[in-house]
């Protein structure tokens, strides 16, 4: 499964700045990757991970602004479709992301 965070945060004072600043460091402290410049993602192994990554955005949250989460799973992720761009994959898919204990 992903958690998708899509937000949309004012930047006009230097307090609400800071605050863009903290919840950015939050997300990627935590191991979400930037797809866009206001939407990230993350995965998560089962619906308990899940739970527990929602439940520290909740706790993480700005004051102002608009938070939105998006559960999807593994399936309908693939099926995204890329119009234009290119695609930045941060993410190893072959066996070198393979650890063995």
């Amino acid at each position: 499964m992903r958690v998708l965070v899509l937000f949309d945060l004012p930047v006009l004072t230097g307090d609400q700045r800071r605050e863009y600043a903290r919840f950015r460091k939050f997300l990627l402290k935590s191991g979400f990757l930037m797809l866009q410049e206001f939407v990230y993602c993350k995965l998560a192994l089962n619906t308990t991970a899940v739970n527990g990554i929602v439940d520290q955005i909740h706790k993480n949250k700005p004051e102002e602004g608009l938070v939105q989460l998006l559960t999807v799973t593994e399936k309908q992720y693939a099926k995204m479709d890329l119009i234009v761009g290119n695609v930045k994959s941060e993410v190893l898919n072959t066996d070198e992301r393979l650890v063995i204990l």
